[in-house]
């Protein structure tokens, strides 16, 4: 296990890893094709466990058909589960996305409610889906969105221990400033698929293998 920084250098470590992740992503760029808060929500129910590629690919023809949480809401599942179907676990996905519109419809007036206890309880939303809605669809900032990508950054550079994604995503927030989670969600996420992946992470490409616990030797070989 990648051993844990000491507290009294965790914040230093944190700084100078946002400074060098908004080196390599100045601009932020949305992972979910999405128009609004509504169409974030759902693109992100389907992202579980599926590609954002194949999720972009699939939602045209979702919004085409169900334009708002009123329509959805009147789906029939077996036809929502024809659009979805290649996005994996089709059936919940698709029995929680019309649940998710009736609610938003009846209870929140057919808007996305935006607060993180509010979006939680809508069905197949969690933590983390909610922090993406907040921050990707109205730039609030109530928590930071761990996904496998961000906690394994985090361990792999010392900041966390845990493998519990809340306990992750509490240990991330006290060490980033909060106008910055939603950010460095999305840096995470990229630096995860592009530099750091689970298997065969490019350490004589990465900026952070000079200080990173995880890196198998300290060089300065950042070149990518």
């Amino acid at each position: 296990m990648t051993p844990l920084i000491p507290d009294d250098e965790q914040k230093k470590r944190a700084d100078r890893i946002l400074e060098l992740l908004k080196k390599r992503y100045p601009s932020i760029r949305p992972h979910l094709a999405a128009g609004n808060g509504w169409e974030l929500l759902v693109a992100t129910v389907l992202a579980a466990q599926c590609t954002d590629a194949r999720v972009n690919l699939v939602t045209p023809e979702l919004f085409r058909r169900w334009p708002t949480p009123a329509a959805l809401a009147q789906a029939g599942q077996e036809e929502l589960e024809s659009v979805i179907h290649s996005t994996g676990f089709y059936h919940n996905k698709a029995a929680n996305l019309i649940a998710a519109a009736k609610r938003v419809s009846e209870v929140y007036g057919g808007s996305v409610p935006q607060s993180l206890s509010e979006l939680v309880t809508l069905p197949g939303v969690a933590r983390k889906t909610a922090n993406v809605v907040l921050w990707g669809a109205f730039g609030i900032n109530e928590g930071l969105a761990v996904d496998t990508h961000v906690g394994r950054i985090a361990r792999r550079l010392g900041l966390t221990g845990s493998t519990d994604p809340v306990r992750v995503e509490k240990d991330l927030m006290r060490l980033f400033p909060q106008e910055e989670w939603g950010g460095i969600n999305h840096r995470l996420v990229w630096f995860g698929r592009e530099i750091c992946p689970a298997r065969s992470p490019h350490c004589s490409c990465c900026e952070m293998a000079v200080f990173c616990p995880s890196a198998p030797q300290n060089n300065e070989d950042s070149s990518c």
